[in-house]
């Protein structure tokens, strides 16, 4: 995480004279060479104070108020829209879309972050409880209030704010914490063509994805590749800045794409400015970071006991990974063009200050594990009355257990 968020802060530092440069010729702003790079480092180290907090609150204090922080951050989506339909300065309007809070001077609050946080924290909790008592896969009393629960964040992210890529997270979080608390393959295939059939739909009301799906069939087209009006232009020159950088990359500060030609070179495409900067050499050390921590995640929660906490860091899971292959495989043209972010690299403040709050935790639940796997775990058992699968590394620490 840390390398990660080190190399994030050294690419803005190396793009960002550019992108202010970009916005003063087209917007008249007044952007220093230096601003994008101090306000990501002011974000980092608040990011870093997060992480450390976080790694020190014990987690049945967040489980406790599970439900009041999911109301709360659905309370701060629906403020939003409704702050949009009133036309107030707070509500911060970009590319067509609403997404964000205008806090002045503190820049801006992304309100879908908190609300990925709060259905993580409080669908860990419910469908814990629920797999403790037997009952997963019980559509009555577990699998439909989740899809309520899952709809009507849903209905903010991807209706109200028009933000498909963060629904798709969404769905990743959700969908790993079925997986691993051993949903039965039956509902797993209704669910999935459920999320399917939503996912068409999402796609056939909106004008600008159907036109980004109609790309994608297509393919490469060389004859509109320079043409800044071509449906593929965004994808094409992030193929351009990888192409470019070769082996070892053009250098810090000589990156081409950066001045202006690939759009959102600073956030949804830091990982294409990247290939160009660093080269092949570069993204294979990102790609073996991202790896190395999902790996990690994904051994923690191997080795926990309790299964809230286990769904819990399976949404971690779910929620990163999504992030991460969505995005590389948009800038290199394997699937169609979706706007989401690179976690712990793309400039912005939001989404660096939630994914450290939930790794900060993460790192704290990696403390009380067990040395074995837990894989053989039966999904409905008691898990406070289990034994001998293994000797806690904290055994006077372990995690919230049921009374």
């Amino acid at each position: 995480m840390g390398l990660l968020m080190l190399l994030g802060l050294v690419i803005i530092y190396a793009i960002g004279p550019q992108r202010a440069n970009v916005l003063n010729n087209a917007y008249g702003s007044d952007y220093s060479d230096t601003y994008f790079f101090i306000k990501q480092a002011t974000s980092l180290l608040a990011a870093l104070g997060s992480f450390v907090i976080a790694s020190f609150l014990p987690i049945k204090l967040f489980a406790k108020y599970a439900k009041a922080i999911f109301i709360f951050s659905l309370g701060l989506c629906l403020l939003l829209a409704f702050a949009d339909l009133a036309n107030l300065e707070i509500a911060k309007s970009t590319l067509g879309a609403t997404r964000w809070f205008n806090l002045g001077i503190l820049g801006s609050f992304q309100p879908s972050e908190v609300l990925k946080f709060g259905l993580l924290i409080f669908l860990s909790m419910f469908l814990g409880g629920k797999i403790r008592d037997g009952k997963l896969n019980d559509v009555k009393e577990t699998l439909i209030p989740t899809g309520i629960f899952y709809g009507i964040s849903m209905l903010f992210i991807v209706v109200i704010q028009n933000d498909l890529g963060t629904g798709l997270a969404l769905t990743g979080l959700v969908m790993a914490m079925l997986v691993i608390g051993k949903i039965n393959f039956r509902n797993f295939i209704k669910i999935t063509a459920i999320l399917l059939a939503l996912g068409v739909s999402m796609i056939m009301i909106a004008p600008h994805r159907m036109e980004r799906i109609i790309t994608f069939i297509q393919g490469d087209n060389s004859a509109t590749r320079i043409d800044s009006q071509s449906d593929n232009y965004h994808v094409e020159h992030a193929k351009l800045a990888i192409g470019s950088g070769g082996l070892f990359g053009v250098g810090i500060g000589n990156s081409i794409q950066a001045t202006g030609y690939l759009p959102e070179a600073i956030n949804d495409s830091v990982f294409a400015i990247i290939g160009e900067t660093f080269g092949f050499v570069g993204l294979v050390v990102i790609l073996s970071l991202f790896s190395a921590l999902l790996i990690r995640l994904l051994k923690v929660m191997d080795h926990l006991e309790d299964i809230r906490i286990k769904l819990f860091v399976a949404g971690v899971f779910g929620w990163i990974s999504v992030h991460v292959i969505l995005n590389i495989a948009s800038m290199t043209g394997l699937v169609p063009l979706t706007g989401i972010t690179l976690p712990l690299l793309s400039f912005g403040g939001t989404s660096l200050l939630l994914i450290s709050i939930i790794l900060g935790l993460v790192f704290q639940l990696s403390r009380y594990t067990v040395y074995s796997s837990n894989l053989k775990e039966v999904p409905h058992e008691n898990i406070s009355s289990r034994r001998g699968i293994g000797r806690s590394r904290n055994s006077n620490n372990s995690s919230f257990r049921r009374n």
